[in-house]
């Protein structure tokens, strides 16, 4: 049996709380301390006002960073500097600059960065993209994402940093759903894009739409929305999170020559005889696992504490994703076609 790996979680907000949870059923570990400035009722370890009052009280094997997006590199900066594993929760940070600096900085002191998408956690999505790379659909021509729902107003006035810009659902929400494209369909080569102002005054967009072609040749478009009232997000499909009333609809569909999958209801549609749309169609509903995808990625993170397996998702996949999430920024905001390629090159430079 393993000694407990002790981790440590800094920011209780919505996401930590779950982090804390998840903890709680995750196998040899230990909560061993939580950073809140404001406290936190109802936990049974230390809480601290720092991540320096952290260290300096309590041993820590790892930590998860789920303070808003614009601490998540100075908070990871600390634990590099103490060579302490970390876990950011998604963005990696508030620009692909900052994000390539820590990532540069953690590999040259080969402390581990784990990028929190826990959706690739998710027994679904691991058989999902297993099908896909086998060959479940034929070649991915197509794909579609949508990411629609509504926000209630307390949402964000109880955090008031969420009406802020660069904190809209391009990069909160949105985040997630390109890393499953990237997935599913490799890598991004061109991004094109659109965006609204939110309708409630803030200062971030609460409607975007992108177009994003891959290296395969294959092309996603993604829409996301804060504001609007549907049925169609990963959040209300997935039953990841008891929190959200499940609809019991379908939010992903990938496309392929010889088929196509729908998700998270593992749906694959093809014709019964010759491929052609006069001949009937056959959906075949695929036998799926379901566990906690939270629970999932604590156990990742504290078998890469111990060494044993390599970081699913990287401080260099995390970039990969967030520097795909800018350029749809970038693209919606100058209505430029962006070249990943040459985008990329200058986040490199800029974070020499």
């Amino acid at each position: 049996m393993h000694e407990p790996v002790k981790l440590a979680v800094v920011g209780a907000g919505l996401i930590g709380q779950r982090h804390i949870a998840a903890i709680a059923q995750a196998a040899s570990v230990e909560l061993v301390g939580v950073v809140e400035p404001n406290g936190v009722s109802g936990i049974s370890v230390p809480c601290f006002v720092s991540l320096t009052e952290l260290f300096d009280a309590a041993s820590v094997d790892g930590v998860i960073l789920s303070t808003p997006t614009p601490l998540h590199v100075s908070g990871a900066m600390d634990c590099v500097k103490r060579g302490v594993p970390v876990l950011i929760e998604k963005p990696l940070a508030t620009s692909s600059t900052e994000a390539a600096v820590l990532t540069k900085t953690a590999q040259t002191a080969s402390v581990p960065i784990l990028v929190g998408h826990h959706r690739r956690h998710n027994p679904l999505i691991q058989q999902a993209a297993a099908m896909i790379k086998n060959g479940a659909i034929g070649d991915v021509r197509a794909a579609q994402a949508t990411c629609w729902f509504y926000k209630p107003d307390d949402y964000f006035d109880v955090a008031p940093w969420r009406k802020q810009s660069g904190a809209g659902p391009i990069s909160v929400n949105l985040v997630h759903d390109v890393d499953l494209m990237r997935l599913f369909c490799g890598e991004v080569v061109t991004v094109q894009a659109q965006l609204a102002p939110s309708v409630r005054g803030y200062e971030n967009e609460d409607l975007a739409a992108a177009v994003l072609r891959f290296e395969s040749g294959a092309i996603s478009t993604i829409t996301v929305s804060d504001s609007v009232v549907s049925p169609w997000s990963w959040e209300l499909t997935s039953q990841e999170n008891p929190s959200y009333p499940c609809t019991g609809q379908s939010c992903y569909q990938i496309g392929g020559s010889n088929g196509s999958l729908s998700l998270p209801d593992m749906r694959i549609w093809q014709h019964q005889d010759a491929k052609s749309w006069w001949s009937p169609m056959l959906a075949t509903n695929t036998p799926r696992e379901q566990s906690d995808p939270l629970v999932n990625q604590i156990t990742h993170f504290c078998e890469v504490i111990r060494g044993t397996v390599e970081p699913l998702v990287s401080a260099q996949e995390g970039l990969r994703t967030l520097q795909v999430v800018e350029a749809i920024q970038l693209a919606a905001t100058t209505q430029t076609l962006i070249q990943m390629a040459a985008f990329t090159e200058e986040v490199n430079a800029a974070a020499e």
